[in-house]
């Protein structure tokens, strides 16, 4: 492989990383606002608790993903990525399906959460060691 592209590839690798975290804090930022939205129910409160830890770990799991010091490392923290996104997907659709919000008000956090699950779980696959 030429130098020109394994710079190209780190570039475009470096490139996704920031992408990345710059979506994944705005996802968390938007799970967190919807938290403070829900009703002070009983069970609003704790399935949105269970929402609100996931969803700003896939942005915080994924920032420590980059910091990784190997191949091994990267695909492990991804892995914990992809468990906390789809956890994400989970408590979103339990927040819908009892009722504690309305598809409408949830569809568009939802299409993230899902964007955001097939873009980690790719990544993970292409990041597994051999």
């Amino acid at each position: 492989m030429s130098i020109f592209k394994e710079i190209r590839m780190m570039t475009t690798t470096i490139a996704f990383k920031q992408q990345m975290n710059v979506r994944l804090k705005q996802f968390a930022l938007r799970i967190i606002k919807l938290y403070q939205s829900l009703p002070k129910t009983g069970e609003a409160q704790v399935i949105g608790k269970q929402m609100l830890r996931s969803g700003s770990s896939v942005a915080a799991n994924y920032r420590a993903a980059c910091r990784a010091r190997s191949g091994k490392e990267f695909f492990s923290k991804v892995s914990i990525v992809t468990e906390e996104a789809d956890k994400t997907l989970f408590w979103l659709e339990l927040i819908c399906e009892a009722e504690v919000m309305t598809v409408s008000r949830l569809e568009s956090i939802m299409q993230e959460a899902m964007e955001i699950l097939k873009i980690i779980a790719v990544t993970r696959r292409h990041s597994q060691p051999a």
